[in-house]
């Protein structure tokens, strides 16, 4: 705890008065460039893949970077969406997920979460990729059987965010766009899946869709 406290004694004396006039604007109101979605894991720093800085990122984090499909859920994710699309009108929807992922990892061996009754209901949320992987890939081995369920789940939740009405409209309109992407905790590379390729690729300087109406 005391590391935090030094930071924030940090931040306010330094890096605050350093960027004041860009937090006095932010005062002003908000304008992401894209809602990212996130795991809460804490190796994960959007911001700090994204090398993003205050105002950039609308961030929704939790257990397994998961959006349920619309009225599944009673947390806030949908209320998250909702608000980035339609309140703040981001162009961009991002889904991330990561290599050595606790949620999925407790999703392919339950035993991991036994003791978490909440986390279990929570993962019933990701039951079409438990599927997915028991009926496909049931002879990979662990480690790659993980990598590939993190891929898989990212597809899946791009999916489920095209279920919730205020995104299914401006993919319509063609006023938003997509992306399931992975960050490999290992290497610090970021691939992105391409609906032209089948597969995911490392993430170049343009930004790959996976959804967006045409």
């Amino acid at each position: 705890m005391q590391s935090l406290l030094r930071g924030i004694h940090h931040f306010r004396n330094g890096i605050f008065e350093q960027q004041r006039e860009l937090f006095a604007r932010l005062v002003e109101g908000q304008s992401p460039e894209a809602l990212f979605i996130g795991c809460s894991d804490s190796r994960v720093a959007p911001s700090m893949i994204t090398q993003s800085g205050p105002g950039d990122l609308f961030e929704l984090r939790n257990a397994g970077n998961m959006i349920p499909p619309y009225g599944a859920s009673n947390g806030g994710e949908a209320a998250a969406v909702e608000f980035a699309v339609v309140g703040l009108g981001v162009k961009d929807i991002i889904i991330c997920g990561h290599t050595c992922c606790g949620a999925i990892g407790g999703l392919l061996d339950p035993t991991t979460v036994e003791k978490m009754p909440l986390m279990r209901t929570w993962l019933e949320h990701a039951e079409t990729t438990r599927r997915i992987m028991e009926e496909n890939y049931p002879d990979v081995p662990d480690t790659a059987r993980r990598n590939i369920a993190v891929q898989e789940h990212a597809l899946l939740q791009i999916e489920n965010l095209q279920t919730h009405p205020c995104v299914a409209v401006r993919l319509q309109r063609r006023e938003l766009t997509l992306h399931a992407w992975v960050y490999k905790l290992e290497t610090g590379e970021v691939f992105a899946y391409s609906p032209e390729a089948g597969r995911y690729l490392p993430l170049a300087a343009e930004l790959v869709p996976v959804a967006r109406q045409t």
